[in-house]
């Protein structure tokens, strides 16, 4: 501890770098390496993954209490370990929830199965109350194996809970992002894009990433999507997330479809006005799913304030409609 102040000081001095002004001492810096507009620092993450003990709390307390004191604008990310769930899970949800940190990074590395039953895992957590990152996040398929099109499917799936809770959740990151495509120079797979010295060759969970980040919205309305059959089975795998985009009015409906049969849903708009007859549709769809690569596709549909929805077996399907 009795190191912890110059420790801190680096960190005020990385702040420095990154927002100071151009006469400050590390803003000057930035400018001469070319640089000379802030880059807006908002986020600074204390801690990966640490265990909850004597040694780590203590000092994430020391950093956060001087950022807040020195940077009260910059918010201070903390931990939760390294698994979805645990005592040292709840240890750190605790201590963050009784100091008042703004934000935990969660990190979880799970199968198809643990996706598929964690469906709702952020429809129970406190509102109003510390707010979830979730830093690290991937679908395998075991020993760290992935990156196959039930992977993306069940990863689909899950970010639907994350849009019906953004409230809660306020940011998630993929994991591993970028991965050298040469034997034996990854750690693990699932990774989200591939390279090589000649090439870029992005995952097939990367589609998924791009159509959320693609399709967003900063509305969430809910039952807009149903289903006929509430078979627990088959409710498990299917997810639908409806949001909308007030500033061009879209109402944009994600809905996936982990069945190995075609399954039709039943779409009711009732709180927009003028809604678009027709819809955008792109369609992500493989020959199985052990497949690495899918294809996307894109056609209109017949669409309005009520309309069937129709997705094929295996399946993740972006609808975009006009509304006024």
């Amino acid at each position: 501890m009795e190191d912890m102040a110059a420790y801190t000081q680096d960190i005020l001095d990385l702040i420095e770098w990154a927002n100071g002004p151009v006469d400050s001492e590390w803003g000057r810096k930035r400018a001469e390496a070319g640089h000379p507009a802030p880059f807006n620092l908002k986020y600074v993450g204390v801690g990966n993954e640490e265990g909850f003990n004597d040694r780590f709390i203590p000092r994430f307390d020391y950093i956060r209490a001087v950022l807040k004191e020195k940077h009260p604008e910059i918010t201070v990310i903390g931990t939760a370990g390294a698994g979805p769930d645990g005592h040292t899970f709840d240890e750190h949800w605790k201590h963050a929830r009784a100091t008042g940190v703004e934000i935990v990074d969660e990190h979880f590395y799970k199968d198809v199965e643990w996706f598929l039953n964690n469906l709702d895992r952020y429809d129970g957590y406190e509102r109003n109350t510390t707010k979830v990152y979730i830093g690290e996040y991937a679908c395998n398929t075991g020993s760290f194996q992935g990156n196959t099109f039930d992977t993306a499917l069940c990863e689909a799936a899950f970010l639907t809970g994350l849009e019906r809770n953004g409230d809660v959740v306020e940011m998630a990151s993929y994991a591993p992002l970028l991965a050298c495509d040469v034997t034996d120079q990854w750690v693990w797979k699932p990774d989200l894009i591939f390279f090589n010295n000649s090439e870029v060759k992005p995952s097939v969970n990367y589609q998924v990433q791009k159509l959320y980040g693609a399709h967003s919205g900063t509305e969430y309305w809910n039952t807009v999507v149903s289903a006929a059959n509430q078979d627990p089975f088959v409710s498990q795998r299917i997810a639908a997330s409806t949001v909308r985009d007030p500033q061009t009015g879209d109402i944009i409906i994600k809905l996936v479809n982990i069945l190995p049969a075609p399954t039709t849903l039943d779409a009711v708009i009732t709180n927009a006005t003028h809604v678009a007859s027709v819809a955008t549709l792109q369609l992500l769809t493989a020959g199985s799913l052990a497949d690495r690569e899918a294809t996307l596709t894109e056609s209109t549909v017949p669409a309005g304030t009520r309309f069937p929805v129709e997705l094929p077996a295996y399946s993740f399907a972006v609808l975009r409609l006009k509304t006024q």
